[in-house]
């Protein structure tokens, strides 16, 4: 078994999460910490303020009699409320576990059940009525708070005749091996579990990212650092940048819609000066520019850009990682020529200041990963799970390996098994699933982590991911095959949403393509098909052949037993909401080809 492994920070992990609020409210009470939409602009909130709000809810959460200890459920999309109602719950030693907005009324009954809440935070009256549909079968839930009810006004004046030393006593209670939630994994393959994360994992996670990265988050140009979150605050991944900007003293923003045409707007009036995001987000930017390129007549001019940017990264990275002398002449001059008519627009729509972003939650490929970085946006990629309290291995600031996942975070060591396996360790390990100590057994060994995941260590340490083990698919003629890297080069193609490759005991390799809704209409306007509906659009024999060529490109970086045969185009795309998505956006294998079945039949048909 290969090992690499980072040297640990100095410092210790003492208390709990909490303590951060008020410990910058004493040593900076004036410290801007966060901002709060206000119209449309954002409203300060200074460490002194947010100490104020934050004591004051935990004084109400005790007067309606959460204990140290009881769960609460929060189930809302990213917004202010959700991070006051965390470090109000831990100031009292009570556990939040996060809730997707987009949950089923069967699986909020399960999480709720499981966890034994004893009250639900809902965002508005549908999730009220969902938790209400089950909650015959929840005795142990004494109250729902509705956040656009006015719950935290409610609870504030219900709070004003406690003490504050009685939050001091509970929160000087709590220690790092005291939990701080319960995250459940989103759950791809059978029922979700629920990793018992302490505040010691989030210290510890929290504290590796601001040590080992502190150039990252404070290159600025000049003036304050501050990140806008707009990541699920009921994943793992959007919890800890929220940790780590309130430890860390960077003022954090929210944002509740993952969407590009939300999104980009708030950055704009945000402007941040990085950013925490999924792949997805950089592949709907990167494709909305190309879009707007081509129906201003530039293309020509932005593929160009792109190919200079791409260039000049891939020689940057090189010399970063001492094996070249970075771009030459010719490459710099174009280089500074797109910068003004290209890349500073790009900028431009994620607020003009972002200079640095660290991406996760699946795999993003190489070649945007150099362009961004050609942009004039690093993206650092990194790696983790719920279970590891979000990244575990991160590309090391100034020496990205695009393409990899980097190496492990201070503090923490990857292995790779014989059968390819990525094992893990280090303080942001979690202990163990929620009244699933078997699982426990089978997932953790001497402090290691076995996650499932397949993968590779290069000759400098930067780790690779190429599959899940319970992915592999092993066609009929014995050939194994890891799907995810030929999906994801399938996806590079600008018209494609999603690719599910199959052929499980199946004599040849195919595949289900779900195509972008804005940039189909986009094609088919260009091409003078803008009257066709979708079903005439998928029928269209120059769109197939399009998407061939897609598919017979991804097929070029695998062998001819590996190669996708056959495709099916679907009308719609996979969605969290229809139960095809996991809500970190990781497609749902096994309810896709129930869903698909008898398509799946038809592309073995003869």
């Amino acid at each position: 078994m290969r090992e690499i492994s980072s040297p640990a920070l100095p410092a210790a992990v003492t208390g709990g999460l909490a303590d951060s609020v008020y410990d910058w409210a004493e040593r900076e009470p004036g410290l801007v910490q966060l901002s709060r939409r206000d119209g449309e602009g954002w409203r300060p909130v200074t460490a002194a303020e947010f100490r104020r709000e934050v004591l004051a809810l935990a004084k109400g959460l005790l007067t309606r009699g959460v204990r140290y200890g009881d769960r609460v459920a929060v189930m809302s999309a990213t917004r202010y409320e959700w991070t006051l109602f965390d470090y109000a719950l831990w100031s009292i030693g009570a556990i939040p576990v996060p809730v997707y907005p987009t949950a089923a009324a069967e699986q909020v009954r399960w999480i709720l059940a499981e966890t034994a809440a004893v009250a639900c935070v809902v965002e508005h009256e549908d999730h009220a009525m969902t938790v209400g549909a089950v909650c015959d079968a929840l005795p142990e839930l004494t109250g729902i708070w509705q956040l656009d009810r006015g719950c935290v006004e409610d609870l504030v004046e219900d709070g004003r005749g406690v003490p504050d030393a009685l939050v001091h006593r509970q929160r000087l209670g709590v220690g790092p091996e005291s939990v701080a939630t319960v995250i459940y994994t989103s759950g791809t393959t059978g029922r979700p579990k629920g990793c018992l994360l302490t505040h010691g994992n989030f210290a510890a996670a929290a504290d590796a990212l601001l040590g080992g990265w502190a150039e990252v988050f404070r290159d600025t140009g000049g003036g304050e650092p501050g990140t806008l979150l707009f990541l699920p605050l009921a994943h793992v991944y959007g919890r800890m940048v929220q940790v780590a900007a309130v430890r860390g003293g960077i003022r954090i923003g929210h944002h509740g819609v993952l969407s590009t045409d939300s999104l980009l707007p708030a950055l704009a009036s945000f402007r941040p000066t990085f950013l925490h995001a999924v792949p997805y987000i950089f592949e709907k930017i990167y494709q909305r520019a190309r879009e707007a390129a081509e129906a201003d007549g530039r293309l020509d001019l932005f593929e160009q850009a792109a190919e200079t940017a791409t260039s000049w990264a891939a020689a940057r990275e090189q010399r970063g990682l001492g094996h070249g002398p970075g771009p030459g002449p010719a490459l710099r001059i174009r280089h500074a020529a797109y910068d003004r008519l290209v890349y500073s627009r790009l900028r431009a729509v994620l607020g003009g200041r972002v200079r640095n972003v660290m991406c996760g939650g699946s795999t993003l490929s190489r070649e945007l990963g150099l362009f961004f970085a050609g942009a004039g946006m690093t993206v650092y990629e990194g790696y983790g799970l719920t279970e590891t309290t979000a990244a575990i291995t991160a590309n090391p600031p100034g020496r990205p390996r695009f393409g990899t996942v980097g190496k492990p975070v201070p503090g923490a060591s990857v292995a790779i098994g014989e059968d390819g396996e990525v094992w893990v360790r280090g303080g942001g390990v979690f202990g163990g699933y929620l009244n699933h100590p078997r699982c426990t057994e089978q997932a953790l060994y001497d402090g290691w982590l076995a996650t499932g995941d397949i993968g590779s260590l290069d000759e400098d340490g930067y780790l690779t991911i190429t599959g899940r083990k319970k992915e592999l698919i092993v066609t009929s003629s014995g050939k194994n095959l890891a799907p995810g890297q030929l999906e994801e080069r399938v996806r590079a193609h600008p018209l494609i949403a999603q690719c599910l490759v199959v052929g499980d005991d199946r004599p040849y390799v195919a595949a289900l393509v779900t195509l972008d809704a804005q940039a189909l209409s986009h094609w088919l306007k260009t091409h003078g098909r803008e009257q066709l509906d979708i079903w005439s659009a998928l029928a269209d024999e120059e769109l197939h052949a399009e998407i061939q060529r897609a598919v017979a490109a991804a097929n070029t970086t695998v062998s001819r037993a590996e190669s996708i045969r056959a495709f099916r185009l679907l009308p719609k795309e996979f969605t969290v909401e229809d139960g095809l998505l996991t809500p970190s956006l990781k497609l749902r294998r096994h309810a896709i080809a129930d869903r698909y079945a008898a398509d799946i039949e038809e592309l073995y048909a003869g």
